[in-house]
């Protein structure tokens, strides 16, 4: 397999390889993004924003749980006016794609904020309507058909960078949801953010959480979020990105067999470090060459294929 392998086109940008730095995930600032990016990652999503700084929700934000981690941070952010000199910063040194990661409590909002992030350099804007644990934003946007088609609208006629819509497995039809987007205006998707969940503490008897109810991310949403993109693949024509519980090279390839054309890493770096984003690449370029596949592309919804018995 040639060097060039595990390089992929994802909505008009160029990755040396197919994964992602999650948003929530170390994406403050251009120094960091930039540091990801020599680590392995073949490109960089920010934390997200919206129009006004938010401070997030008080301590206790993070549990550790046995099957991951557990959080409801709140979105804390310092607002897309002051932001935007990060955005800037950032294109100056960060020798990937970047993607802003944008959220609102109105399609209106939406529009705006991915308009400013935009004009300040990003590549790509994720939508975030599937936070699972902020009122009026997030979940409750991405689970209403209507709702997230004007977001999703709006933000089309704001932009011309792509749009890619991180879609919540919160909901009945994932499939339904994803088409929504599509239609509205999405050119990709990101399969899945965090499943709804919460912690209980038997001492206290109460939840652990400060919000109570937080979002479930890790390994034990692996075959949720691997269900939700291969559901999607057999219906939408757009990339998907798939997120959730990527921890190895092994993860990663269930995701392209599933029709992922690139996978998000967050949670993993906890545990993993950094090196998280090499040992995948390593992982997959061995595979394919194991396989005799020449790049990604070649497996990408492989396992929708029909078997002959």
């Amino acid at each position: 397999m040639k060097d060039d392998g595990l390089k992929i086109e994802l909505v008009g940008l160029s990755l040396d390889n197919p994964t992602i730095l999650a948003a929530g995930i170390l994406g403050y600032s251009a120094v960091t993004l930039e540091d990801i990016i020599k680590h392995g990652a073949g490109a960089v999503i920010t934390k997200s924003v919206d129009l006004k700084p938010r401070t997030g929700y008080a301590n206790p934000t993070v549990v550790q749980v046995e099957c991951g981690i557990l959080n409801a941070i709140g979105l804390p952010n310092p607002g897309i006016n002051e932001f935007v000199h990060e955005i800037q910063r950032a294109k100056n040194i960060v020798s990937a794609p970047l993607i802003v990661s944008v959220f609102g409590f109105s399609p209106k909002e939406y529009g705006i904020v991915a308009k400013k992030a935009a004009a300040a350099g990003a590549d790509a804007i994720e939508l975030n309507v599937s936070c699972p644990h902020v009122e009026h934003t997030g979940s409750e946007i991405g689970q209403d058909p209507e709702i997230l088609a004007d977001v999703v609208s709006n933000v089309r006629r704001a932009v011309r960078v792509p749009i890619i819509v991180k879609l919540s497995p919160n909901v009945t039809d994932i499939v339904q949801i994803a088409e929504t987007a599509v239609k509205a205006g999405a050119d990709a998707l990101t399969a899945i953010n965090t499943v709804g969940a919460m912690a209980i503490d038997v001492e206290t008897t109460i939840p652990i959480l400060s919000n109570k109810r937080g979002g479930l991310s890790g390994p034990a949403i692996k075959p949720i979020a691997l269900r939700c993109v291969y559901d999607i693949y057999e219906k939408v024509k757009v990339p998907i990105i798939g997120c959730g519980g990527v921890t190895s090279w092994r993860d990663a390839v269930e995701f392209l067999l599933a029709g992922a054309s690139a996978v998000q890493i967050g949670t993993a770096i906890a545990s993993e470090g950094l090196s998280v984003f090499k040992s995948v690449n390593r992982g997959i370029e061995a595979y394919l060459m194991k396989k005799g596949f020449k790049n990604i592309t070649q497996i990408v919804g492989l396992a929708h294929r029909k078997v002959v018995v």
